[in-house]
Formats: C-alpha cells, sequence, structure tokens
C-alpha cells in the first residue's frame, strides 16, 4: 500500500465558536469526506465508507503549549520529542533535536527497509547555496532535516515547473509575488500533482505551513483564504487517490489556526484524516492516542497487503 501523507502545521481541533475559521469558512471538500460534519472537535470521532476523523494528543504529557519543533520531531521519529528535551521546544530543532533526527528520522528508516520515498516540496534557489555548505545554522524545519539526514535529493524550481514537485503554498501565488516565473495553479490542480507525484513512491511527504503563520496573525481573512485552499486541496486528494492502491493521511503538529482569539498556540488534539481501505482504517484506529502513533501508522500502512 502506497502512503500519501500531507503534514500541515499548526491546525488544532477548535469547538463550534466565532474564532473558529473552519466554522465561519465554508468548507465542502472536507465537509464532503466527514460525511457533512466540520472539521472541528465537536465531530470526532468519524469512521465513513471514505474515511476516518480522529484525534491526536499534541501535549505529549508535558506540561505548556505544544510546539513545532518537539511537536514534527515526534511525528517523523515516533519518539517522545518533548519528553527526550525536557520541554517544547518553538521553532526550529537546535543541536540535541538535529541528533535525535539524524538518527530516528522517518525517511532514513523507511530507505533502510527499501521503501521507495520522497519530500515533494520544492525549494528556492537560496537553499540550494545553503545546502552546498551542509545547511549551517539551526533554521531548518523537520522536514528539511529528515530529508537531508535521510540522503534524498531536494526539488528546485525546475522540478516544480515540470510537475515533479509542489510549493509549500500549493497554488504558487507566494513565488509569483516574489518575482520568480513560475505558473500559477489552482488547489485542484496542485492535488493533482501531487497525486502524479505519490504514484512514483511508496511513502510521499508534502509540508504545508501558511496555516500556523495564519493563526499567529490571527487574521480572519487571511485564515479563511488558507483554510479555503486547504479545502479544495485535500477534497481533490480525496477523490483522485485509489484507496485499492493508495491511502491519504492528513495530520498537524500542533493547534493554532482553530482560535482566533490568540496568537498562540493552543492545547487542542490535532486532526488525524484517513482516507483509504476500510479495514486497514479499522487496523489502525485502535493504535491512534498522540503524535508518537504516526510512525507506526506510516510502517502499518506501507506494510498492508489485502489484494
Amino acid at each position: 500500500m502506497r502512503l500519501l501523507f500531507i503534514f500541515i502545521d499548526g491546525v488544532g481541533l477548535g469547538r463550534e465558536q466565532p474564532e473558529n475559521p473552519f466554522v465561519y469558512t465554508e468548507t465542502p471538500g472536507i465537509s464532503g469526506i466527514l460525511d457533512g460534519e466540520r472539521l472541528t472537535a465537536d465531530s470526532v470521532p468519524i469512521f465513513g465508507s471514505q474515511a476516518s476523523f480522529l484525534s491526536l494528543d499534541a501535549t505529549l504529557g508535558i506540561a505548556g503549549l505544544p510546539q513545532s519543533a518537539t511537536g514534527q520531531a515526534s511525528i517523523f521519529t515516533g519518539v517522545n520529542a518533548a519528553a527526550f528535551m525536557g520541554s517544547h521546544l518553538n521553532g526550529f530543532p537546535d543541536r540535541k533535536l538535529r541528533r535525535l533526527l539524524a538518527i530516528k528520522g522517518l525517511f532514513r528508516k523507511l530507505r533502510s527497509r527499501g521503501y521507495r520515498v520522497t519530500f515533494a516540496n520544492a525549494y528556492r534557489p537560496p537553499f540550494f547555496d545553503l545546502l552546498r555548505r551542509g545547511l549551517p545554522g539551526n533554521r531548518y524545519s523537520c522536514s528539511t532535516l529528515i530529508t537531508y539526514y535521510g540522503g534524498l535529493p531536494f526539488f528546485n524550481l525546475k522540478d516544480l515547473e515540470t510537475g515533479r514537485a509542489l510549493f509549500m503554498d500549493i497554488t504558487n501565488d507566494i513565488l509569483q509575488r516574489m518575482g520568480f516565473a513560475v505558473s500559477l495553479i489552482s488547489p485542484e490542480e496542485g492535488a493533482e500533482r501531487l497525486i502524479a507525484i505519490s504514484d512514483n513512491y511508496d511513502f510521499c511527504l508534502f509540508e504545508y505551513f501558511l496555516s500556523d503563520l495564519a493563526g499567529h496573525m490571527a487574521d480572519h481573512s487571511e485564515a479563511g483564504r488558507v483554510i479555503s485552499i486547504l479545502d479544495r486541496f485535500i477534497g481533490k486528494l480525496a477523490d483522485l487517490i485509489n484507496p485499492q492502491e493508495s491511502m491519504l493521511i492528513v495530520t498537524s503538529d500542533h493547534g493554532n489556526i482553530e482560535d482566533l482569539s490568540s496568537r498562540e498556540h493552543t492545547m487542542n488534539q490535532v486532526p488525524i484524516l484517513m482516507v483509504g481501505d476500510a479495514e486497514l482504517r479499522k487496523v489502525l484506529h485502535p493504535g491512534l492516542h498522540d503524535l508518537t502513533d504516526l510512525l507506526p501508522v506510516v510502517q502499518t500502512v506501507l506494510g498492508w497487503r489485502p489484494y
């Protein structure tokens, strides 16, 4: 079974309240997957014919607000990174957390078992100057680091234009506004491209982080725009995924955008949305409790041979 894994930064499960953009923004794509329900805490759990919708604990038993570095490291290593560090770590991994990612990173583990894996995000030209220097400093995300430590190639804007990669904003709008000569695409076209990319691999990861930035801005309009793009993107991915061959998993590292009454992260649980084979989803459900359970889920999906 192939796996397309969508990591969306800063999305928790909020309540049905005015400060939640999943409430005031129309989300026909996600609601279509969730049997008419919204992506809120009030809708969990759902086990439908097409998809499952559950929640995961992002606090990991450690006091304080969940943060990006330790949350993402927990997802991508299967280790409770907050406990490993003794606290939640914001922003980018420090030297200690980088060592953990280097040893236990998801891509390194999967490649050692013979799986074909990729990080589908495209990078801008300045990144490759840093890459040639061995990625100096501590300003790199967990996804970038596990790709680097896993020995995978990074995709550039030429790969983007030829359909071998997708930019982090899905549509290329940010690249165009920065002056890069790239084609603007719709969220649906982005989904089509990502499905085509993922069909060449056993495991494909794509990361979207504008959701976390919108949450920190606490801007209702920008949050609604981000949610609309994600809704169209996820809805199209769900329509295109072949449940006999692939599974789609969408999840996050901590809450933020779901509560615009604050610019801070939240203590809310985070969603895990799984689209694919119903029998496989039944197998996965009992083992899903917190962020550290996602790596075992990846391994189970990849080893699933029901047909």
